[in-house]
């Protein structure tokens, strides 16, 4: 498994290699992405990077996300009105999703790399991706919602 400096320096070579400059707002914008764990909204970046850019917009971030989700490096995950989630997708995952807080973890289930080859096998369609959210509540809000 690569680490996130072999990610990021991948990323970076894969953005200059498409001919899109690297801004140290795109770099900070990348490297959140890339560290966080917690699947940010484009708010929450701004917040956590507006400190070490002040002259930055949500605009800015949003814009870069827009450009990441283009490309391929980042899912942009909707769930309901909520505002949209993004996540920097180096490997085929899934997502558990808290109903309560919002909260939102990974999982991969090997498995269904197989559903896949079965779907395919079975309608004929050359699939390239799939998506699978799983919804209930997080240990944190069944302690929460026990007490």
């Amino acid at each position: 498994m690569e680490t996130k400096s072999a990610i990021m320096a991948n990323s970076v070579e894969k953005l200059k290699n498409s001919n899109i400059r690297i801004t140290p707002q795109r770099y900070a914008v990348l490297e959140y992405l890339i560290q966080s764990e917690s699947h940010p909204t484009a708010d929450e970046i701004y917040q956590s990077l507006s400190g070490n850019f002040p002259n930055m917009s949500v605009a800015t971030v949003y814009n870069n996300l827009k450009l990441f989700t283009k490309i391929g490096f980042v899912q942009e995950m909707t769930y309901g009105d909520a505002s949209s989630r993004f996540d920097f997708s180096c490997t085929q995952h899934y997502h558990a999703v808290c109903e309560n807080c919002g909260k939102v973890t990974d999982f991969h289930y090997p498995e269904l790399d197989e559903l896949e080859k079965g779907v395919q096998d079975l309608v004929g369609f050359k699939i390239v991706r799939h998506r699978l959210e799983v919804y209930g509540l997080c240990p944190e809000c069944q302690k929460a919602k026990e007490q």
